[in-house]
């Protein structure tokens, strides 16, 4: 993993996997859009992930609530009153500073990092050198307003997580889909927190998407349920995105430190160039969301068990993911600097290389052509059109094939195939992998076979 950040963004931007927001205006503060790479690759993650925790298993089920929601879904979730962090203001400059940030900048920060600072009096302005107010409590939701008037009676908030939709469709769902505890449900989108000091590149961004899921069950059970998640998330960092289980760390949130409805709270930690900081977590709620939503609401939410016909408002574990941080992690584990032969001979030459998963790289397949005559690029464009009925594909015939070779190792590409003039006799082409260099020659004929083999 490259211990230098700034590589990682120059590549990125280079070869299209995010840009700056807005840059031919300026950009806008820790704003980024994924180019055409960074989509691709942002997209077989949420695939990745929508398929071994909901698609593979038959107790999940699906949702995609709204963004803007009515307003008392925050008032009942504790969201109006206590989203909040604490900053602090330099008096000379007046630039604003998460409190625990700045102290975690000048070394003071508490054993990790969301926890209280117990003073910020000593820390100095890291801008100017001035001085900082006292703390004060700043919500962290973005509001908006509905309609055209902007008044009290209009506001409305863009959603800082997507948990509070699958709670107030808890009776909606149990109703359409008669499930029977312990069930889950799951979505992926977007939401918004007006942080104060976003920052690391993709890591803390105001706005940002998440893949959660509220697995219902009975009180119980919740300890037995609650190891069966940890163990499902372990395997999702070693089968599926395939990352060094070094780089993890696992962290037991003690009682004190944990939110006030959480019973249990483990915060899977990723060894960043920045510091070791949360990656996602999972907590066991208890009934905490249900309670407070039934009685907000005045609707009834319990669950009647019925073997037993106990009725009972079911408590959730909720383990939370966000896409971008994985996104990031995987960028960060796949990128690699080595030195690639040369020549028989034993001379090298540095390469630099992102070994993503072979079924998260945003390109699968590279077609190149050793030549642009039309009687091989005639050939080559037919076989990439062939391919990309099962393959995301790239073709590019422009440069010498060893620049090729280097630009699709850049993004990641497991498999080159290229066309020579030799393929015109003998039907046959040369498929380079990635990882190893290894070249081998394949009969047209079976080379989608070949490569779906490699893939599987």
């Amino acid at each position: 993993m490259p211990k230098d950040l700034e590589k990682v963004v120059s590549l990125c931007k280079r070869r299209g996997f995010i840009f700056p927001g807005s840059e031919i205006y300026g950009g806008l503060a820790n704003s980024w859009d994924y180019g055409p790479l960074g989509h691709l690759l942002k997209q077989n993650i949420k695939k990745a992930w929508w398929k071994f925790f909901v698609q593979e298993r038959s107790d999940m089920v699906a949702l995609d609530s709204a963004i803007i929601m009515n307003p008392k879904v925050w008032e009942a979730s504790g969201h109006l009153q206590n989203f909040s962090d604490e900053l602090v203001e330099c008096k000379k400059c007046h630039h604003r500073f998460r409190t625990d940030h700045i102290l975690e900048a000048a070394s003071l920060k508490p054993e990790y990092d969301k926890g209280q600072p117990k003073t910020a009096a000593e820390v100095k302005c890291p801008e100017c050198d001035g001085e900082l107010t006292d703390p004060k409590s700043f919500n962290l939701m973005f509001k908006t307003f509905l309609g055209t008037n902007e008044d009290s009676a209009t506001t409305a908030y863009l959603r800082p997580e997507t948990a509070a939709g699958m709670f107030v469709n808890f009776k909606n769902v149990l109703n359409a889909t008669r499930r029977r505890l312990p069930f889950g449900i799951a979505q992926i989108g977007k939401c918004f927190r007006n942080e104060i000091t976003p920052g690391n590149f993709i890591f803390r961004t105001r706005e940002f998407e998440i893949g959660e899921f509220e697995y219902f069950i009975n009180p119980k059970d919740w300890e037995k349920i609650f190891e069966m998640w940890l163990g499902e998330i372990k395997r999702w960092w070693q089968d599926v995105m395939q990352i060094d289980m070094e780089n993890l760390v696992w962290h037991e949130i003690e009682d004190g430190e944990r939110a006030h409805y959480s019973k249990r709270t483990v915060d899977i930690e990723y060894k960043y160039p920045f510091g070791v900081k949360e990656l996602h977590g999972i907590a066991y709620r208890t009934d905490f969301d249900l309670s407070r939503h039934e009685k907000v609401s005045g609707e009834d939410l319990k669950y009647t068990d019925p073997e037993t016909n106990e009725k009972f408002l079911p408590h959730v574990i909720e383990p939370t993911f966000g896409i971008d941080r994985m996104l990031l992690v995987s960028l960060l584990e796949a990128y690699t600097e080595e030195e690639a032969p040369t020549s028989k001979d034993g001379e090298t030459e540095a390469r630099i290389v992102m070994k993503f998963p072979k079924h998260l790289a945003p390109i699968q397949v590279a077609v190149l052509p050793l030549s642009k005559k039309e009687e091989l690029s005639s050939v080559s464009r037919d076989l990439a059109n062939d391919l990309r009925k099962n393959f995301s594909v790239d073709y590019d015939e422009t440069q010498s094939i060893g620049k090729r070779y280097r630009r699709q190792d850049e993004v990641g590409t497991p498999y080159c195939v290229t066309i020579d003039f030799d393929s015109l006799v003998d039907k046959k082409v040369t498929v380079r992998d990635r990882d190893t260099m290894a070249q081998e020659r394949i009969d047209i004929s079976d080379l989608k076979n070949y490569l779906i083999a490699k893939f599987n």
